[in-house]
């Protein structure tokens, strides 16, 4: 199950970008599950990794690499996360990225490795070096759509997304491709993101707004609260524009960093439409709060509750689940009294409690269709944050418990 259209809009190529897609039989013999991007030599990258202290193996080398070189190659692969695996994961992980170095004339430091797939399985990584020359000599600029499909898992659909904007007299490109489905609460970004500019970046800055995108959009998602050993998101800057950011005029240099963020964010809700089992996405709105981190409080409460998910599921206006997330939020002296809920335009709560107009027919009308609001406003500030999620539907708990079956 989906919800909304999976078809993918035109994806324009990113200048310095390589890509390739092909079958190491990982999990499946034929199935697309090692991904290729090759990085031109001059381009800065940066990224943000996952917060789970059993962080995978590709992880950890991962982060220790792009501290060491300026990258050249991202190796992807599916199937198998390489996680929970100790020091033999390491050296698997490892042994992977000398291959390719060794095929591509680079060191093995300027290789990323990247796993998703099954937790606590070894690397095959045999599998992996032998087809990494196959890799190589299949790199084009242009396929994005078959390497969007071949980093994903449990996805029912690849997730990708682009823009051109014009920008210091050039046209400037902004194109990236995610994965996930499940084991989403990022707590950095998702389970693999990544996204190419040809504008040209310092480390800084490409670190920043890496972290800046992420935390307004695959920080900000959720399909079942857990947080993968595996992800990360990566934004690379080729420079290949020849456009530099720190030329721009100010108000240029934000028309790239909110073109940049609805990348991001594009990429981020693909992943809840197509969260395992989703029949629903919906947005939650919660405004009015002190700071940002009470109204992530709230939305998280109200997005991570199987019971306000499954009431979603059945589209049943079970209104005081709601209200009892927002409760359990774990606030400090919150004004009932303020509080008003509702969902897209009607009001189900108002001065803490159920709003005198308010009907069942009209709460099931919204949570039939397919995608809604669930708005909060606490009435306690000025901070408001938005956050996407879905619904628990039967097939959520079947994809899960067939998962390595």
């Amino acid at each position: 199950m989906a919800v909304g259209g999976g078809e993918l809009e035109v994806l324009h190529p990113v200048g310095g970008v390589r890509m390739a897609a092909v079958s190491a039989g990982i999990k499946k013999p034929g199935r697309l599950d090692v991904v290729l991007f090759e990085l031109a030599s001059g381009s800065v990258t940066g990224g943000v990794f996952t917060t789970n202290a059993f962080c995978a193996a590709p992880v950890v080398l991962c982060k220790q690499h792009l501290a060491q070189t300026p990258p050249r190659y991202f190796l992807i692969n599916t199937g198998n996360a390489n996680a929970g695996t100790g020091m033999p994961g390491m050296q698997a992980a490892q042994s992977c990225c000398e291959a390719l170095a060794q095929a591509a004339g680079v060191s093995s430091e300027s290789v990323l490795p990247f796993s998703t797939g099954v937790i606590g399985e070894l690397l095959p990584a045999a599998k992996i070096n032998a087809v990494v020359g196959a890799a190589l000599a299949e790199l084009t600029g242009n396929e994005w759509h078959k390497v969007a499909r071949g980093i994903m898992t449990t996805d029912t659909r690849p997730k990708a997304a682009s823009t051109q904007l014009q920008l210091g007299g050039s046209t400037i490109t902004i194109t990236g491709i995610a994965k996930g489905a499940g084991m989403i609460k990022p707590n950095m970004a998702t389970m693999l993101g990544y996204v190419f500019t040809d504008l040209a970046m310092d480390a800084a800055t490409v670190q920043a707004l890496a972290k800046q995108s992420a935390d307004k959009s695959f920080n900000r998602i959720t399909v079942d609260g857990d947080t993968s050993t595996n992800d990360c998101c990566m934004l690379v800057a080729t420079g290949h524009s020849g456009v530099q950011f720190a030329a721009l005029a100010a108000a240029e240099q934000q028309q790239f960093i909110a073109a940049l963020q609805a990348v991001f964010i594009d990429l981020a809700t693909a992943i809840i439409r197509d969260g395992e089992g989703a029949t629903k996405f919906v947005t939650i709105n919660v405004q009015g709060g002190a700071s940002t981190q009470e109204c992530l409080q709230v939305g998280y409460a109200i997005g991570e509750s199987p019971l306000v998910k499954t009431a979603l599921f059945a589209s049943d206006p079970n209104w005081g689940r709601i209200l009892a997330a927002v409760g359990r939020a774990g606030l400090q002296n919150l004004q009932l009294d303020n509080i008003e809920i509702r969902l897209d335009d009607v009001c189900i709560v108002s001065n803490g409690a159920r709003a005198p107009g308010y009907t069942e027919a009209a709460g099931q009308a919204v949570l039939s269709k397919a995608e809604f609001s669930i708005n909060v406003s606490l009435g306690r500030g000025n901070c408001n944050e938005t956050l996407w999620t879905c619904d628990f539907s039967h097939d959520y708990v079947t994809i899960n418990a067939e998962y390595r079956t």
